[in-house]
């Protein structure tokens, strides 16, 4: 999900964050086209990195923004992925760094969202793994449910792993 209006295309380089509360359960931000709100998924909370802030400082900043979730331990990069999808009327490519994140703050509040961000998000939920296995709604990365319950029995990947590219 886009997090600037003023994206121009080109390859943007997102933070993304899969972050967990203390029952494993991950929050997912629900979004939509901006004027077909049936047209919706999930999705992980980040954006674009801006300036030259660190893909971890941008992780961070997103997170405040979209979540209002302050109290975070920040850890490693879990997947690195590449997509591309129309949204807004225009196309984006993304590169995208997903870093776990860990917190016991659990009410989200999203004060800092653009003015795109408000007329195509329209709320967060904390997911469990097997919630979202039997999820029949669209959710991004197409491989979280495994990819989440690969990371709660296993832990991190020693290295990022690359997910496929995902070209909407």
């Amino acid at each position: 999900m886009p997090a600037e209006d003023t994206y121009a295309g080109g390859l943007r380089k997102v933070a993304r964050v899969v972050l967990l509360d203390p029952a494993d359960r991950v929050l997912l931000l629900h979004g939509h086209e901006p004027d077909d709100p049936a047209d919706d998924w999930w999705f992980t909370p980040g954006g674009g990195v801006e300036g030259a802030e660190t893909r971890e400082q941008a992780a961070l900043r997103e997170l405040v923004e979209e979540t209002g979730i302050t109290e975070v331990d920040l850890g490693p990069v879990l997947w690195r992925r590449r997509c591309s999808f129309p949204f807004a009327g225009r196309r984006w490519d993304q590169d995208e760094w997903y870093y776990l994140a860990r917190t016991t703050q659990t009410v989200t509040a999203a004060l800092g969202l653009t003015e795109l961000e408000r007329r195509s998000v329209s709320g967060a939920r904390w997911w469990t793994c097997r919630e979202l296995e039997q999820a029949h709604e669209t959710v991004y990365p197409t491989r979280l449910a495994g990819l989440l319950s690969t990371l709660l029995d296993e832990g991190p990947p020693a290295t990022p792993v690359t997910l496929d590219t995902e070209i909407v």
